[in-house]
C-alpha cells in the first residue's frame, strides 16, 4: 500500500498533522486509496476482515503523515485509536484495528511500532467510513 495517496485533507477547519516539540498528533485518517475510500459502511462479521484491511491502509496514512512531520528522524508510534463504524451486535471491534496495529509493526518493528490502543465502535463516521485511525507518535 506504501506509495499510493492514503491522505487527504477532508476540511480547512482540519490539520492533518500537528507537531508540537517531540509529539506529532495526527487526525483520524480514513483507508483510501488515490484519494477514494476504499472501505464504506458498518461492519459485522461478514466484512469484518476487509475492515482489518482497511484499518492496515489508516494506518499508513497516519504513519506517513507522522513520517513527513519528523523530517527524516525516526519515532515511534506511542498511541492509536481505532473508530469502526458497527452494526448492532458486532463485538470484534478490537479484530478490525489489528489491523492497523499489524501494520505499524510491520513498518516499524516491535522497538518503535509498539503503542498503547484503543478501540471504539461507533454509529458511523465521517464520509460513510468503515473505519478511522488516529495516532499520537514521539520523534527521537
Amino acid at each position: 500500500m506504501r506509495g499510493q495517496n492514503h491522505t487527504q485533507n477532508p476540511s480547512a477547519l482540519v490539520t492533518p498533522v500537528l507537531r508540537t516539540g517531540d509529539l506529532i498528533f495526527v487526525s483520524g485518517q480514513l483507508p483510501r486509496i488515490d484519494g477514494e475510500l476504499a472501505a464504506v459502511g458498518p461492519v459485522d462479521e461478514a466484512v469484518s476482515q476487509q475492515a482489518r484491511a482497511a484499518a492496515g491502509m489508516s494506518a499508513d496514512a497516519c504513519l506517513d503523515l507522522v513520517a513527513s512531520a519528523a523530517g527524516g528522524r525516526p519515532f515511534i508510534v506511542a498511541k492509536i485509536t481505532g473508530f469502526v463504524a458497527i452494526l448492532e451486535g458486532f463485538k470484534g471491534i478490537g479484530g478490525v484495528v489489528d489491523g492497523a496495529s499489524e501494520r505499524i509493526f510491520e513498518r516499524l518493528g516491535d522497538e518503535h511500532g509498539r503503542h498503547a490502543r484503543s478501540a471504539v465502535g461507533v454509529a458511523g463516521l465521517p464520509h460513510g467510513a468503515s473505519v478511522e485511525v488516529e495516532m499520537v507518535a514521539r520523534v527521537l
